[in-house]
């Protein structure tokens, strides 16, 4: 693993690390494909999106061993094989649901007995802070439609037999060490500097990190 990885590769790696496994990403733009095999060069990787043109391209698309386009809705999940996925990935989607609860409920099913699931999302906190482009705020993406907590998430999973083995808010050390560096990094590169590189010291994020009994 490189010595900064995503935040949300950094638990399923202590499992997984080399190994095959089957991983299931739930929002599967921003050549995310490419990105998870980078750090999972063995693991099957199959994706869900509302489209497939979502900042993906044919290496993305090489990438992969296969793609859902669905409305996730609509909770309509029958195309998506039961018991199949060791590891199920939902980074940044469920504020963009009005019912991402019932996503999470209707995705269970396609976890393994022992398979993990990562959830990440703005926090309540985000709420209160500032504004930037590339959001700080969670007001600044006009498609965030609903707030969770950890409370809650954890609330779907436990009565489904998951154990919660890590959650609370994200504060990636390795992100917040090299905030001077990013900060101009990002100035040269979009000419301002994107929220996004405030959001683990400003805490924007929770998390919840599970394992299905």
């Amino acid at each position: 693993m490189a010595l900064i990885t995503p935040h949300k590769f950094r638990f399923i790696y202590s499992a997984f690390k080399d190994k095959h496994f089957n991983l299931l990403d739930v929002g599967a733009g921003s050549h995310s494909a490419t990105k998870t095999k980078s750090v999972f060069p063995n693991c099957n990787y199959y994706g869900i999106d509302i489209t497939k043109s979502y900042e993906n391209d044919d290496a993305d698309f090489n990438a992969m061993s296969g793609f859902y386009e669905m409305d996730l809705t609509k909770l309509d999940f029958q195309s998506i094989p039961d018991n199949h996925f060791d590891v199920i990935i939902m980074s940044h989607i469920i504020e963009h649901l009005h019912n991402g609860d019932k996503v999470i409920e209707g995705l269970i099913s396609k976890l393994k007995q022992g398979g993990y699931i990562y959830i990440e999302y703005p926090a309540e906190r985000s709420t209160r802070l500032p504004k930037m482009k590339r959001t700080l705020n969670f007001y600044d993406d006009p498609t965030h439609v609903r707030i969770y907590t950890v409370k809650e998430v954890e609330g779907v999973l436990q009565p489904k037999g998951f154990e919660i083995l890590k959650s609370g808010t994200r504060r990636y050390w390795p992100y917040i060490i090299l905030l001077p560096f990013t900060l101009i990094t990002e100035t040269i590169k979009y000419g301002f500097v994107p929220g996004g590189v405030f959001w683990d010291i400003l805490g924007f994020a929770e998390f919840v990190f599970a394992k299905k009994k």
